[in-house]
């Protein structure tokens, strides 16, 4: 039987995630008591978001729903709470901020707050929250016409990965003298048990419940899986056992680990931890 054995919010970009027993569904990806999936981005002061790629503190700044306010905890730091409900659209602060190729305007969060990041991150910076009259959309490319929206992900609305497929790289790195990785080092909103090792690849779509999820692009890796999630520190790199067979020619020869995936049908559905999971593949 296929199940979903884990769920993963991470409300602010490259920080660190929270676990789930239970999540909605939409069509921008998972939300929980109304946070949604890389809702916030932490940025430089020109605007370009800052990642784990340079910063790999980021993985130690912890979140944790608190009734109406999302607490952060960080090493060395005071506890910082951020008001969950939404700023006035017309009277709050703004600025631009820069994902990869897109530019959105979201809201400029206090100077307090920009502090805080500043200091827990060791360079200068500001929070920004994706603004209610912002809209991200995502390729076309890949999700075979379909429009479809995001927010501060690196593309796409859920990122999904078979636990199958992290065994089967940790046998791999096992068999080079090497310690297991968990599937943190990947982060995926999903994890699905019961399919092969990279079957995920091969998924016209996934069913869950009323939901629909259809895997449109492979994951491509950068050095980020490097970093222990527990340490905020680069350790031994698992790419260059993956490039010996996960490299895809499609995507220029990058190395994949994972499948970005959209919602096609049954926004707004909970999903929860050990349910069946429908799969039907490509072929």
């Amino acid at each position: 039987m296929v199940t979903l054995s884990a769920i993963t919010l991470y409300p602010i970009k490259s920080c660190a995630g929270i676990s789930l027993r239970e999540a909605t569904l939409t069509g921008v990806g998972l939300m929980s008591v109304h946070i949604y999936d890389r809702e916030w981005v932490v940025v430089g002061p020109d605007g370009v978001c800052l990642t784990q790629r340079e910063f790999p503190q980021m993985a130690l700044i912890v979140p944790k729903i608190k009734s109406t306010v999302l607490e952060l905890r960080a090493p060395g730091m005071l506890r910082l709470e951020i008001e969950l409900g939404l700023p006035d659209p017309e009277l709050a602060p703004t600025l631009q901020v820069q994902v990869w190729d897109d530019t959105v305007t979201a809201y400029d969060c206090d100077d307090v707050t920009a502090t805080w990041f500043s200091k827990a991150i060791g360079t200068p910076c500001r929070l920004a929250r994706f603004h209610a009259n912002a809209e991200r959309k995502v390729s076309t490319k890949w999700t075979g016409g379909i429009q479809t929206s995001t927010l501060f992900s690196d593309g796409y609305p859920v990122l999904l990965a078979g636990s199958a497929s992290l065994a089967d790289l940790n046998d791999k790195l096992r068999a080079a003298g090497r310690a297991a990785l968990p599937m943190n080092r990947f982060r995926p909103n999903l994890v699905i048990d019961g399919i092969d090792a990279f079957e995920e690849d091969y998924a016209a779509h996934f069913t869950l419940g009323e939901a629909v999820l259809k895997p449109v692009k492979p994951c491509s890796r950068c050095p980020m899986p490097s970093v222990d999630q527990d340490s905020g520190r680069f350790g031994p790199d698992p790419l260059d056992i993956l490039q010996s067979y996960r490299a895809k020619p499609e995507l220029d020869g990058a190395i994949c680990f994972g499948m970005n995936a959209i919602v096609t049908a049954g926004d707004g559905q909970r999903l929860q931890i050990g349910q069946e999971i429908g799969v039907e593949l490509a072929f």
